[in-house]
């Protein structure tokens, strides 16, 4: 997932050049832990040598005379390896459009921008420069209580059993009251208050002291309960630690908060895939629905979200919906449905740990395999193209 998270990067190594004044300084509040080297010089002297350490060139197009800007950018176009490019400005002439067909990776911002727009804007450039990124899912529950822990549990339980590479990682974002970690029979390492103060600071080795082992190829990054957690974390802590472990791990999990928080939009743009948990209730239903088409509108220039059933009955009468009700509420077909398993899962929660350990023959945890199956197979695909188990 390296870059997947607005501003992500490999931990210390994107290195920044800026080509304005007024642009170093949105830079700085965009990416707090890169190295920004800002050039004020109108004829740009020392842009060979500069861009030769950059990885990514912001350009403040209405900062510079439109002549030196082209210049600036068809020198951009010889270096090896060509670094991305932003141009930013609130009148970008076609000249300068028409420059950046010269380049690999280029993208443009019409000013005003926030620099969370500029953060999302170079992620994808970014991403694109290192092909073996590692990934990252998101899972979230549409209602309180439809196990979107549990499955982002049983999903990582899963990946990890596949063993090679560098594992993987749980992280539970749900910071004051989270239940990963109780559900895993493990402790809760992850202190994000103690770390708010300089996220810049946050590198793989205080990573490591804030991860716990679950097992072989699989860790899992939790709050302990504290229920100001939300207030002290800030969003610079939230990004930096999905950062480093996004350089750390080859997958991450991600159980997100239900409750909208002032980083949730750019961790789940961020993210190759995000699931929504849903019950067989209309309540729940129609709280899926309504949260797909919010995150279909906010991250319009992402992956539409996947809807996943959970708690489904082979019963044929019954009090919850059949799937084909399910997915008229939806106005949508659902990925995939995960069979009602009570017995397993509770047994799972009260010993602590996975389905998967604890109940491998459930068919949770075949539906499970199934769902990343699913996933895995469906990066590219619409909701329309959605897939179903267990119906």
């Amino acid at each position: 997932m390296a870059e997947r998270v607005d501003g992500m990067t490999p931990a210390n190594t994107t290195r920044i050049l800026v080509l304005g004044s007024k642009l170093a300084a949105l830079a700085k509040e965009s990416f707090p832990a890169s190295p920004i080297e800002a050039l004020a010089d109108p004829a740009l002297a020392g842009l060979d040598g500069a861009s030769g350490r950059a990885e990514l060139v912001l350009i403040e197009a209405d900062a510079l005379p439109t002549d030196t800007v082209v210049t600036a950018i068809l020198r951009l176009a010889q270096v090896s390896p060509q670094p991305a490019v932003i141009l930013t400005g609130a009148s970008i002439p076609i000249v300068l459009m028409r420059a950046l067909l010269k380049l690999e990776r280029s993208d443009v911002l019409e000013a005003p921008f926030h620099r969370t727009e500029l953060a999302r804007a170079a992620a994808p450039l970014l991403r694109a420069a290192d092909p073996a990124h590692s990934m990252c899912w998101g899972v979230i529950g549409a209602v309180g209580g439809a196990g979107a822990t549990t499955v982002a549990v049983e999903i990582g339980a899963a990946l990890a059993a596949r063993g090679g590479g560098r594992g993987g990682c749980i992280i539970d974002l749900n910071l004051a009251d989270g239940a990963a970690a109780a559900y895993l029979g493990v402790s809760a390492n992850m202190r994000l208050g103690e770390a708010a103060a300089g996220p810049a600071r946050i590198d793989s080795a205080l990573l490591d002291t804030f991860c716990t082992p679950v097992c072989e190829g699989l860790d899992l990054l939790a709050n302990p309960r504290a229920p100001e957690a939300f207030e002290t974390a800030t969003p610079q802590t939230v990004m930096r630690i999905l950062e480093v472990a996004a350089h750390k791990y080859d997958w991450l999990i991600i159980d997100m908060p239900r409750h909208r928080r002032s980083w949730t939009l750019d961790v789940l743009h961020g993210c190759d895939e995000v699931v929504i948990i849903s019950e067989l209730t209309v309540p729940a239903l129609i709280a899926a629905r309504k949260l797909s088409q919010e995150l279909e509108t906010e991250l319009s220039d992402r992956p539409a979200p996947h809807i996943v059933l959970n708690r489904m009955s082979n019963r044929l009468l019954g009090p919850a919906p059949t799937l084909r009700e399910a997915q008229r509420a939806l106005k949508r077909e659902a990925l995939a449905t995960l069979t009602s398993d009570w017995e397993s899962a509770a047994k799972s929660v009260n010993l602590g740990g996975p389905i998967l350990h604890r109940q491998p023959r459930s068919k949770i945890v075949r539906d499970i395999a199934e769902l990343i199956e699913r996933l895995e197979a469906d990066k590219t695909k619409s909701w329309d193209s959605g897939l179903r188990i267990g119906a």
